[in-house]
C-alpha cells in the first residue's frame, strides 16, 4: 500500500481548510462593511450637529437655526414601548401555539402561512391598514378612533412586528430537543406549565433574538407613521394625541430645503441608529450574562 499520498492528502486538506476559512472571513467583513460604512458616513454628517439643544429642545419654527429632537426621541421611545407592549406577547404567544400545540392542524398552518404573509408586505401598506382602521373610522365609544393618534402608529409598529416574532419564536421551540419535554411530562408536570417554565425558558436567547430584529426592523419605519401618528412639533406623550418619532423628524428635515435642517436629519439619522444599536446591544448582553437564559 503506496504511503505517497497521505502527505499530499494531508496538504490539500490544509489548503482547503484556509481558503474556506479565508472564505468565511471575508463574507463576515461584507456583511460588517455596509453597517461600517453607514455608521461613519452618518458620524461624518451628523456629528457637528449634536450639541445638548439637539437632546432637550423641541424643533425651531421653518427657517430658524437652532432647535432639537427631545419630542421626537421621547416619542419614538412611547411609539416602540407601545408596539412591543402589543407585538410581543402576540408573537410569542402564536408562535407558542404553532410549535407547542397546533402541530399539523389546519389553524395552525393558516396562522404561519398569515405569518409569512405579512412578513413581506410593504410597511406602507400596514399603515394604511391601520389608517383605515383606526384613523379614518368613526366609533363613539372608543377614544383613540377618528383622529390620528400615538395609540395608531404604535398599533401600526405592533402589527408589523407580530409575524417576525411569531415565526423566530416557532423556531426556537422547535429546536429544543424533544427529550426535555418528554422528561418534564414523565415528572408528571402539565404540558402547559412544562412549555412555560421549561421549553420557552431553554429556547427564550433565541426568542429574546428575534423580538430584537422586530424592534430594530420597525424602530426606523416612517411610512406606517405618516398615515398614523402623523408627528408633532410639540411635547407630547398622550396616546390620543399626534405625536413626533425620529423617523418622521428626519423624513420632514430631509424634503426641507433649509441647509440647517438638513444636517439636524444627519444627525438624527445617527442618534436612531446609535440607539438601535446600543437597545440591541443592551439586551444581548443581558441575556449572555445569564440573566434571561434558560439555565438562570
Amino acid at each position: 500500500m503506496r504511503t505517497d499520498h497521505f502527505p499530499l492528502r494531508s496538504k490539500l486538506r490544509t489548503v482547503t481548510d484556509h481558503a474556506v476559512t479565508v472564505l468565511a472571513v471575508l463574507a463576515t467583513l461584507l456583511v460588517i462593511a455596509p453597517l461600517a460604512a453607514i455608521f461613519g458616513y452618518l458620524l461624518l454628517k451628523g456629528a457637528s450637529s449634536l450639541n445638548w439643544n439637539f437632546f432637550t429642545k423641541v424643533p425651531a419654527p421653518e427657517g430658524e437655526l437652532g432647535g432639537g429632537m427631545a419630542n421626537a426621541i421621547v416619542g419614538s421611545g412611547v411609539l416602540l414601548a407601545l408596539a412591543s407592549s402589543i407585538g410581543v406577547p402576540i408573537g410569542i404567544g402564536s408562535g407558542i401555539y404553532l410549535a407547542e400545540f397546533g402541530r399539523g392542524t389546519k389553524l395552525a398552518n393558516a396562522v404561519r402561512f398569515t405569518a409569512d404573509v405579512l412578513n413581506g408586505v410593504p410597511s406602507i401598506v400596514m399603515g394604511v391598514t391601520a389608517y383605515a382602521l383606526i384613523v379614518y373610522a368613526h366609533v363613539r365609544f372608543l377614544p383613540f378612533c377618528g383622529h390620528f393618534s400615538a395609540f395608531s402608529g404604535g398599533v401600526a409598529l405592533g402589527i408589523m412586528m407580530i409575524p417576525t416574532v411569531c415565526r423566530s419564536t416557532e423556531e426556537m421551540l422547535l429546536m429544543v430537543p424533544h427529550a426535555i419535554r418528554e422528561a418534564a411530562l414523565g415528572l408528571g408536570v402539565p404540558n402547559w406549565r412544562s412549555t412555560l417554565s421549561i421549553t420557552v425558558k431553554t429556547a427564550s436567547p433565541g426568542i429574546i433574538t428575534g423580538c430584537m430584529l422586530a424592534f430594530a426592523r420597525v424602530a426606523g419605519e416612517t411610512a406606517p407613521l405618516l398615515f398614523t401618528a402623523l408627528g408633532n412639533q410639540f411635547w407630547s406623550v398622550s396616546l390620543n394625541d399626534p405625536i413626533a418619532a425620529l423617523p418622521l423628524q428626519i423624513f420632514n428635515y430631509a424634503i426641507s430645503p433649509y441647509e440647517d435642517q438638513h444636517r439636524m436629519a444627519w444627525a438624527g439619522s445617527l442618534v436612531l441608529i446609535v440607539l438601535i444599536v446600543l437597545a440591541v446591544s443592551l439586551v444581548r448582553f443581558v441575556t449572555s450574562r445569564g440573566v434571561l437564559k434558560g439555565n438562570s
